[in-house]
């Protein structure tokens, strides 16, 4: 969920203008979350590195056997 949406239950106001300091915490929380170690990547480029994962977790149990 993006903030661009959320309205302020203190003031009322998007969460995006930063009225009041818990619109202001809010904003900032929900920017943090968006920093996450995948946040840039894209969801194909996500499941490609699922695919590559995949394909060397059975090549490694092929050679044990």
């Amino acid at each position: 969920m993006t903030y661009d949406r959320l309205v302020c239950a203190n003031c009322a106001a998007p969460v995006t203008e930063g009225r009041c300091p818990v619109c202001r915490a809010s904003r900032e929380r929900m920017r943090e979350q968006e920093q996450g170690a995948f946040a840039g990547l894209s969801p194909a480029m996500l499941a490609a590195l699922l695919v590559v994962l995949l394909a060397a977790l059975a090549l490694l149990a092929h050679q044990t056997v």
